[in-house]
């Protein structure tokens, strides 16, 4: 059979494939509208595993397929498992009052505020099986105030509750995200958070408080923004970050130099293991009787793991030394490090302990950029090579500032709705500063700093940041520097990746079928319509789009809904822009939409053919449908157009679903299986 053929073909390349099916699975569980329970992924092993025996039985038949199956099943059961292993007690309404805990975490908000996060919270008058695990307050009105001590318990009045919804119908599920870190409320405090008790001994609090501490020691040595952007790169503190030096990085593709990922570990390990290898090389002694190679890459692999500790252990990072790892131990094991089994190995793991990975922008652009780079200098390997010797370090980093770029660009511009017109040009002149210079001194000072002589590599650090700043600068500031893309539908990402992983990794003719999906991939996003009417959770905002762009109702509130609709129209307006030509109603077919703040909305008439929209509850019907704080806690965010002469509503809630991490009647449900579950296996006993 033809397809049994085709099936053969890709023998040599099954591991691949793996988690490419373990993403499919996963995929699918995080795609469901509900919660699926016990038995449900209890199925789903036995399942997996029964196909694991088909594929046994049947290699030299459908084998691979029962195997792909079986990975997707796996995917699943993975997904499902981490999500209810982190759960953790959520918040479930709004509350202020008294907030204590330990200082954990320290990083900024999208608002350009400090932001804690703590643990071992303490809420007035709540019972510690209800009080979350962890919260996360955004520090207003203290950018004089010194930061609390990392590790220190403090306390503070603050603003707290569950995560807000998408802003929009299939947006970003903050909700979600959070969920996976052990965070179960949000919010903000404007009083001043005072240190309670000093901090406790422990290996994770001394790891917060020498991260801190480097990171202080960076800003010192290196005051102004140079010194912020060596704290983000060295030990990924990003607190001390403007926010328009964060703009400018990101407006000129340069934002990718701030996470400590794939380039950050390249950079530091491979520098560790040319010193060490240069350095035994000198030694003849040792160079005639170990092998050099294996000694320097264990000793960068040590490196890479201090790194991995300092930096605070994000998830691109523990990604990066995942796939520096496998890199590091191929070279170990005299294997080639570079391959796409490399690569497919480093996901397989990446996704078996963090499937939540494969929703992050991190993890799809990295993966997407290192097996682009792979596949290309893999067929470039047996070619001729290109000019004279002297210029091959150059355009290789041409290269791979093109390849990285081409293959992350539509990622980047489906996440964050901006293309870099200029990125290539920003690359070519910062990336090789930060590996022959920035990088390499980072290692030198560590290794100067006992020695008192630390300030001799900081001054190179300084210089270089600062060329790399000044080039965010001016390549942002040039005239057409960013351009503007609306974002895509959901489905367009999983066809676009799956179009692209098919044409890179299936063996014969059939792969450029994966061309069609990619092609079908830009007709949907290219065609795709933004709605026309949309109206945030809280009843307050609404955006009308226009010819000229989406007009809001208002010029102030919901700040952060109005920002992703305007991203996600592909406007570069801001919200007072869009405001200025706004009104109280938006009419759509013979529906007018009457959005009213405050209480001016108890004085409101509207007809049958109305819908008043509004921030505060009222005591009386007004004599239309009504849609209050009440209603939209219901729906979340609502999007508004019309269909074949008829209104379609979409809501929010309709596309999260009913899933632990945004809804609490399943949360409980899941509790209540749980409970029936221990107490089958309690009475079997």
């Amino acid at each position: 059979m033809p397809l049994v053929a085709a099936l053969q073909r890709q023998r040599g390349q099954l591991l691949h494939f793996v988690p490419v099916c373990m993403a499919v699975g996963i995929g699918v569980f995080f795609a469901l509208p509900t919660e699926p329970g016990f038995w449900v992924l209890s199925g789903a092993t036995l399942g997996g595993l029964i196909l694991i025996v088909f594929a046994v039985l049947a290699r030299h038949g459908w084998g691979p397929v029962w195997g792909a199956l079986a990975c997707v099943a796996l995917g699943f059961v993975l997904a499902g498992a981490r999500a209810h292993w982190v759960a953790t007690p959520v918040l479930e309404y709004r509350y202020y009052g008294s907030v204590e805990g330990r200082v954990v975490g320290i990083d900024r908000s999208s608002s350009d505020k400090v932001r804690l996060t703590l643990d071992r919270v303490r809420l007035e008058r709540m019972i510690p099986a209800r009080t979350p695990d962890r919260v996360r307050v955004t520090l207003h009105g203290q950018d004089e105030i010194p930061l609390p001590i990392p590790g220190a318990t403090v306390v503070m009045a603050a603003h707290i509750g569950p995560a807000p919804g998408p802003a929009e119908p299939g947006g970003f599920e903050f909700a979600r995200h959070i969920w996976f870190k052990n965070i179960g409320a949000v919010g903000y405090t404007r009083t001043p958070a005072l240190v309670f008790a000093a901090p406790e001994p422990g290996i994770g609090v001394v790891v917060f408080r020498l991260r801190m501490a480097i990171s202080q020691r960076l800003q010192a040595a290196m005051p102004g923004d140079t010194g912020a952007v060596a704290a983000a790169i060295v030990v990924g503190d990003r607190s001390a970050m403007r926010l328009d030096v964060v703009e400018a990085l990101r407006q000129s593709n340069l934002a990718h130099l701030l996470a400590i990922s794939g380039l950050h570990m390249g950079l530091l390990t491979g520098f560790v293991f040319g010193a060490v290898r240069s350095g035994l090389a000198l030694i003849p002694f040792l160079a005639l009787r170990m092998s050099s190679k294996k000694l320097a890459a264990g000793a960068a692999l040590g490196a890479g793991a201090v790194y991995l500790a300092l930096s605070g252990g994000s998830v691109a990072t523990e990604r990066a030394f995942v796939m520096v790892a496998v890199a590091l131990g191929a070279v170990l094991f005299d294997r080639r490090a570079l391959t796409l089994r490399a690569v497919a190995v480093a996901a397989i793991i990446v996704l078996a302990l963090q499937p939540e990975a494969l929703m992050s922008p991190g993890f799809q652009m990295s993966f997407a950029a290192t097996t682009a780079l792979v596949v290309a200098f893999r067929r470039l390997a047996g070619r001729a090579r290109i000019g004279p010797t002297w210029t091959r370090p150059a355009v290789s980093v041409f290269l791979s500032s093109l390849i990285a770029g081409c293959a992350t660009a539509p990622l980047a511009a489906a996440h964050f709705n901006i293309v870099s017109h200029f990125g290539l040009i920003a690359n070519l002149v910062t990336v090789p500063l930060m590996g022959a210079l920035i990088m390499p001194a980072a290692v030198v000072a560590a290794l100067l700093w006992p020695l008192g002589l630390s300030w001799v590599p900081f001054l190179v650090m300084d210089k270089g940041l600062a060329w790399i700043i000044a080039v965010a600068q001016t390549v942002s500031d040039w005239p057409g520097a960013v351009g503007r893309v609306q974002a895509p539908p959901p489905e367009v990402l999983p066809i676009l990746a799956m179009g692209a992983v098919f044409v890179v990794i299936w063996q014969g003719r059939e792969r450029w079928l994966g061309a069609v999906l990619c092609l079908i991939a830009g007709v949907l996003w290219v065609n795709h319509e933004r709605p026309p009417l949309l109206i945030a959770s809280s009843g307050g905002l609404a955006g009308m789009l226009t010819d000229s762009g989406r007009v809001l109702n208002t010029a102030r509130g919901d700040g952060f809904a109005a920002r992703v609709w305007l991203e996600n129209d592909g406007d570069a307006s801001v919200q007072e822009e869009a405001a200025r030509h706004g009104g109280q109603a938006f009419e759509i077919g013979d529906t007018r939409f009457i959005v009213v703040r405050g209480v001016a909305a108890r004085d409101v008439t509207c007809g049958k053919d109305d819908v008043l929209v509004t921030n505060i509850a009222l005591d009386h019907w007004p004599g239309c449908p009504l849609w209050d704080p009440e209603h939209l806690r219901q729906t979340g965010a609502i999007a508004v157009q019309e269909r074949a002469g008829a209104l379609h509503i979409t809501t929010a809630r309709s596309h999260t679903g009913r899933r632990i991490w945004n809804d609490p009647q399943a949360r409980k449900e899941k509790a209540a299986q749980a409970a029936r579950l221990w107490a089958l296996i309690a009475g079997s006993n």
